[in-house]
């Protein structure tokens, strides 16, 4: 059991540096946002999504560490921390506990910042097709609020220059 063990608090430890490393991501992802940087922002892109991928497979190793340590436990195999805690040896339970809370408290500050960019790229989308229709270029581009439906701009203004017959 004790294998089992290292083997989650590895797989915790790795999960923990990935989420580090995303919201460094997301933090440099937001700079370029407000630096309105674009081509750097455009690069970045890949950057964040490779991440993602990197984060999907840390956490998948995680739930194969923990499977493993609650069969080897006896315990149903979807067991959450919290079932699986009372049935670890106590000398272990405070790290266990302590990688579980710091990698909840980055996942939700990974939330919260990806909800930001997301949120200041839409208003800069916005902004531009408010631009764009102001110059009477009034072919739309659609725009997709924070809950990911579609953002129905305000009526296109009239064109400032009417050409005369």
């Amino acid at each position: 059991m004790i294998e089992a063990l290292q083997k989650l608090i590895a797989a915790l430890r790795d999960e923990l540096q990935h989420y580090g490393e995303m919201l460094a991501r997301l933090d440099d992802q937001q700079q370029l946002v407000m630096r309105r940087a674009p081509d750097a922002l455009l690069q970045a892109v890949p950057q964040v999504q490779q991440q993602s991928t990197i984060l999907t497979q840390a956490r998948e190793v995680r739930f194969a560490a923990m499977k493993f340590l609650c069969s080897q436990l006896g315990l149903a195999h979807d067991s959450s921390f919290k079932d699986l805690m009372p049935h670890l040896p106590s000398d272990y339970r405070p790290l266990i506990d302590a990688l579980v809370e710091e990698n909840n408290e980055l996942l939700m500050r990974i939330h919260n910042r990806a909800r930001q960019n997301h949120l200041l790229l839409t208003r800069t989308v916005e902004s531009m097709q408010r631009v764009i229709n102001s110059l009477g270029i009034h072919r739309s581009t659609p725009v997709y609020d924070e809950s990911g439906s579609m953002f129905n701009p305000a009526p296109a203004a009239p064109s400032i220059y009417e050409a005369v017959c």
